[in-house]
């Protein structure tokens, strides 16, 4: 019991120092004090460490000996690849594993698309972009199979921190963005009631190769990928 414990108290540090990553309060290249991050979450450096592995093991810092470690740079370019391995996997969802919705899973999806039309109304790059956090986290849900949350879920939170870039750089017209996945929310949600996870694996990925060609768009690349 009490190895689950410590193993949850470092999976919630992980995430929260995962979230500011994403959420550019740390931003590309700023070291993170061990000492500070130790002191805050009150453990020991030896636990901390491990949780910086694992951050970097997902590509979100780098360590270098005897300098510290870094979080790294958001490429459109070097992730491009991941885009496209994400768009290409979310498909399985509706496959492997599936986890039928029942009532309090449609019940937590109303609530995201109330939240939605919130955002729609007065939001900010950074609330949209905590706001997809959650969303794809309760989409992830929707299949029991390990493996496959684990990739879906690095890969996710290693291109998370480019849309918000662009936001950020206002490269992207915010009100099409909310609106856009407003519709894409309320899509699934009929998917859902009917109980067709591939319609809502499908959705899914024309979210994804959409807003990555948006991305490109807004950059001056050419589309590189499109949803079937």
């Amino acid at each position: 019991m009490a190895e689950t414990g410590v193993r949850d108290r470092h999976d919630a540090i992980h995430h929260e120092i995962r979230q500011r990553i994403c959420l550019l309060d740390y931003p590309p290249g700023e070291k993170l004090s061990e000492a500070e991050l130790a002191a805050e979450f009150g453990i020991s450096r030896t636990p901390l460490r491990r949780v910086l592995a694992r951050l970097e093991d997902e590509g979100l810092v780098q360590s270098q000996h005897g300098v510290g470690t870094f979080v790294t740079n958001a490429d459109l370019g070097e992730l491009e690849q991941v885009y496209r391995l994400r768009v290409e996997l979310v498909e399985l969802t509706g496959r492997l594993d599936p986890v039928p919705p029942d009532a309090a899973y449609l019940a937590r999806f109303d609530d995201l698309i109330g939240q939605s039309h919130r955002i729609m109304a007065s939001g900010t790059p950074r609330a949209f972009t905590q706001f997809d956090m959650l969303v794809f986290q309760t989409l992830l849900d929707l299949t029991a199979n390990e493996p496959l949350r684990a990739v879906q879920e690095r890969l996710y939170y290693q291109t998370k921190r480019i849309w918000l870039t662009s936001a950020m750089a206002a490269q992207l017209d915010l009100s099409d963005e909310f609106r856009i996945f407003h519709h894409e929310l309320e899509a699934i949600r009929l998917a859902l009631q009917a109980g067709d996870l591939d319609a809502v694996a499908h959705i899914q990925r024309a979210h994804i190769s959409m807003s990555f060609n948006r991305l490109l768009n807004r950059s001056g690349r050419p589309e590189a990928t499109r949803a079937t």
